[in-house]
C-alpha cells in the first residue's frame, strides 16, 4: 500500500485558493530604454503545437515572445513566452486592439484559455485578437522542472496531529530540495513573481504593436491585472479583474482567511445534505451532518483512513473536503465524498464511488506534484519575508493551527498549517506591487467566495477607479460560468459585454439578482 503525506503544494493549492499580490514599497520599472529591442521584436507565427487541438481547430496560431529573466539586466539571460492569438472577425475599423487573459491560478496555464472567453464573450469576441499565454517557466513558455518527486515513507497505522504536522514539514523541505537542486533553478526561481508576468504581459502588448492593453483575469489572474495597472497605468485600455484578494495580504494571510469563508460552506453544504439524507445518510439536520465531518477528521488524526490501496491522513482529508466546497454546485459531489469516507471510517477499507475515486486518482498521478509546480513558485515568489510572507518558524504554523481550531475546527489546521514550501524559499530579489490607483477597472466578486468579500472591498478602495459588481452566490470566478458547467449570473455577464465592447463602466458599483 503506497502512502500519501500532504502538503498543499503537491496537492491541488491552486485550486483551492489564489494566491494574492501582496503589498509592500515599490521601487520603479528597471531598465526603461533597455527594452527596446524585446518591444520592438518580431513575431513569427505558425501552427499551435500538437498538443494544442482545440486552439488549433479554432484557427488559432501561435508565437513565441522573448523576454528577459531579469529585468535589470535585460541584456542577459532570455526566456520564451508561449502566445495563442485568435484574429478578430470585425472588419479592419470596427476592430477594438487586443484582449489578454489569464485563468489563474496561480500556476494556471492561460495559452487556450481564450477559447473558454469565446462564448461569454459573444460578439465582443469579434472586435478584439484573443490573446492567450503560457506564464514564464510553464506549459510551451521556457520551463522551469524540478527533481521527481521522491516516494513518501509508509507511515505507521496510527497518527497523532503533531506527528500529521512534522510530516507536512519534512514534505514542505523536501519539495524546496528538490527544486533547488535542478540545474540552475536556484538562479531562476527568484524571477518568478507576479511583477515580472506582468513586465512579460506588457513586452506580449508591445510585440503585437499594441499602444494599450484589454484585459480578463479570474482568481490570481485578478490579482495579476491589478499589478499590472499599478506597474504600467498608461497602457490599459479596458480591464476586468474577476475574484480578487486583499492587496495589502501576504500569501500566508490570505490562504490563514480562507478558513472562515470554508467553514460558512460547509454549514450550508450541511444544511443542503441534511435536506437529502435519503440517499446520502449523513444525518438529518445540519448540526449532525457537520458532526459526520468532525468525527471522520477526529478518527483520521489518529488513524488515517485507508482507501482505495491509500492512506489519507487528516489535514489530506481537509483539502478533499475544501476544494468541492468553492462552488455550491459542486454540494453533491462533496456529499457523495464524504458519505464514502464515512464507510472507510467505519469499515477500514471501502471500494470509492465515482467522485471520490476521481479525487484518488488524481492523487495517486505521479505527476500532480510536478503539476502544481507553478502555483508553488509562484506563491513563493511574490514578495515578503520569508519567500511570499510565510513565516520561517515552523512553531508559528503549529501554534496558529491550534487556536484555529476553536472557530474553524475542520479547515483551521489546514490554512494555518504548512501548506507550501516557502518557508524554505530564498527570498525573492524584487518586493511586491503595491496598488493604489485610478485606473478604470471592472472588479467582479461573489460575496460567499472562499477569498472573502471583504477583501475584495479592500482591492476596490485600492483600484480607486473600478466600479464593482457583486453577487450574493458561493463560487470563485462570476463572469462566463455557464462555459464551466456552473450556474451562471446574466447580470455580470452583461455588464463585462457592455464595458469591453462599449467602453463604459456602470456609473455606480451593481448588485446583481441570484437566479
Amino acid at each position: 500500500m503506497r502512502a500519501v503525506t500532504f502538503t498543499a503544494a503537491g496537492l491541488g493549492l491552486a485550486a483551492l485558493l489564489a494566491g494574492g499580490v501582496p503589498a509592500t514599497a515599490q521601487p520603479p520599472d528597471p531598465a526603461g530604454g533597455a527594452l527596446a529591442a524585446y518591444r520592438n521584436q518580431h513575431l513569427t507565427w505558425g501552427a499551435c503545437s500538437p498538443g494544442q487541438k482545440e486552439l488549433r481547430a479554432a484557427g488559432a496560431r501561435c508565437a513565441d515572445v522573448t523576454v528577459p529573466l531579469d529585468y535589470a539586466e535585460p541584456e542577459g539571460r532570455t526566456l520564451t513566452i508561449a502566445v495563442s492569438r485568435i484574429e478578430a472577425e470585425a472588419p479592419a475599423g470596427e476592430r477594438r486592439g487586443v484582449l489578454l487573459s489569464n485563468p489563474g491560478g496561480p500556476g494556471g496555464l492561460g495559452l487556450a484559455s481564450t477559447l473558454a472567453l469565446r462564448p461569454a464573450l459573444k460578439d465582443v469576441a469579434r472586435a478584439y485578437d484573443l490573446i492567450g499565454f503560457d506564464p514564464r517557466f510553464l506549459g510551451e513558455s521556457t520551463p522551469l522542472t524540478c527533481d521527481p518527486a521522491r516516494e513518501p515513507a509508509e507511515p505507521g497505522p496510527t497518527t497523532t496531529p503533531r506527528r500529521d504536522f512534522e510530516e507536512s514539514l519534512a514534505a514542505a523541505r523536501e519539495d524546496a530540495r528538490r527544486c533547488h537542486a535542478r540545474g540552475d533553478n536556484a538562479r531562476l526561481l527568484p524571477h518568478a513573481s507576479s511583477r515580472n508576468v506582468a513586465r512579460d504581459m506588457d513586452v506580449i502588448r508591445a510585440a503585437l504593436g499594441e499602444r494599450r492593453l484589454s484585459y480578463y483575469g479570474v482568481s490570481y489572474g485578478a490579482d495579476l491585472g491589478a499589478a499590472y495597472t499599478q506597474m504600467f497605468p498608461d497602457r490599459v485600455d479596458r480591464f476586468v479583474v474577476d475574484s480578487v484578494t486583499d492587496p495589502a495580504a501576504t500569501q500566508y494571510e490570505q490562504f490563514q482567511r480562507s478558513g472562515g469563508p470554508a467553514e460558512a460552506a460547509l454549514d450550508e453544504w450541511a444544511a443542503w445534505t441534511a435536506r437529502r439524507d435519503s440517499p446520502y445518510h449523513l444525518g438529518r439536520t445540519a448540526a449532525a451532518v457537520r458532526r459526520q465531518v468532525e468525527s471522520l477528521l477526529a478518527r483520521a488524526e489518529r488513524r488515517p483512513l485507508r482507501v482505495d490501496g491509500l492512506r489519507l491522513n487528516a489535514p489530506l482529508l481537509r483539502m478533499i473536503l475544501k476544494q468541492p466546497l468553492v462552488q455550491a454546485e459542486n454540494d453533491p459531489t462533496a456529499a457523495a465524498v464524504v458519505r464514502d469516507l464515512v464507510a472507510a471510517a467505519h469499515g477500514g477499507t471501502a471500494e470509492p464511488g465515482p467522485e471520490l475515486a476521481r479525487m484518488i486518482e488524481l492523487l495517486k498521478s505521479p505527476e500532480l506534484a510536478d503539476g502544481m509546480l507553478g502555483g508553488m513558485i509562484f506563491m513563493c515568489g511574490d514578495g515578503g519575508w520569508p519567500a511570499g510572507g510565510w513565516p520561517g518558524a515552523p512553531e508559528t504554523y503549529w501554534r496558529n493551527s491550534l487556536r484555529s481550531r476553536a472557530t474553524e475546527p475542520v479547515f483551521g489546521p489546514f490554512v494555518n498549517g504548512v501548506t507550501a514550501p516557502c518557508p524554505y524559499f530564498p527570498a525573492p530579489r524584487e518586493p511586491a506591487v503595491t496598488i493604489g490607483n485610478d485606473v478604470p477597472v471592472l472588479l467582479l466578486q461573489a460575496k460567499r467566495d472562499h477569498t472573502r468579500y471583504r477583501d475584495a472591498l479592500a482591492m476596490h478602495r485600492a483600484l480607486r477607479g473600478s466600479r464593482m459588481v457583486t453577487v450574493d452566490l458561493r463560487g470563485h470566478g462570476v463572469y462566463g460560468r455557464e462555459a464551466e458547467g456552473l450556474d451562471p449570473v446574466p447580470c455580470a455577464d452583461r455588464a463585462v459585454n457592455a464595458y469591453l465592447g462599449g467602453g463604459d463602466l456602470p456609473r455606480e458599483d451593481v448588485t446583481c439578482p441570484t437566479a
